[in-house]
């Protein structure tokens, strides 16, 4: 007879819904996730300090950081080593890489922020935050979720193209296709009703069918 293995249940938060709000000592101080609003948040957890893949992903997000602040966005890392491995890692990191890292990093010691976000898999490690990125709108609403396995460093392109688009579809009420960049054409929302679909192929868009029409903004 076949033997279950009963998957542990995992907390985990949900796109458009309100980001679960926290407390936590980090490397800047004591900091709630409120303090951030008025601006996006990108929330991400590594497994370890002092480890490869993470310190080549810090001095990757060093590097974006600030155009992400052009883009009105913070970071925030986290993983469950404590304040003073933070510290010692920073500044390793500054000496042997010549990268400041200026984000604060959550010392997630009893693992709170990290249930309460669904960051540990025990499937890959039941000790070790899993490589998972969060984007929080300006007001406090969860709007993205990437989870990377343990062994793969994440793209940090990709996560600001992700900012890219998200923000392209509050301002203009638009979504954005495959692939797409900054300038590139984005997609307008398909019609509701059937006077709305004949009404659009009068706008002036690019139109392969009712339903699939672009536009350049």
């Amino acid at each position: 007879m076949e033997t279950v293995v009963e998957q542990p249940t995992v907390a985990m938060p949900r796109l458009g819904w309100p980001a679960p709000n926290f407390e936590a000592e980090t490397t800047h101080g004591t900091l709630r996730l409120d303090d951030f609003r008025g601006s996006w948040v990108i929330l991400f957890s590594h497994p370890a300090d002092f480890t490869p893949v993470c310190t080549t992903e810090f001095v990757a997000f060093a590097q974006i950081a600030p155009e992400l602040k052009k883009r009105n966005v913070e970071l925030l890392g986290l993983s469950i080593d404590s304040t003073y491995s933070h510290i010692a890692w920073v500044r390793n990191i500054e000496e042997k890489f010549g990268v400041k890292i200026t984000f604060p990093i959550i010392a997630d010691l009893d693992k709170k922020v990290a249930m309460l976000y669904g960051m540990i898999m025990p499937g890959e490690s039941k000790t070790e935050t899993s490589r998972c990125v969060f984007v929080i709108d300006d007001k406090g609403i969860l709007r993205a979720m990437i989870y990377y396995p343990l062994t793969t460093g994440r793209n940090t392109d990709e996560i600001l193209r992700l900012i890219d688009a998200l923000q392209t579809t509050d301002k203009h009420g638009v979504a954005t296709p495959a692939n797409w960049r900054p300038g590139d054409k984005v997609i307008v929302p398909p019609p509701k009703t059937t006077d709305d679909a004949e009404e659009r192929l009068k706008e002036g868009y690019e139109c392969k069918d009712w339903y699939f029409c672009m536009k350049s903004l």
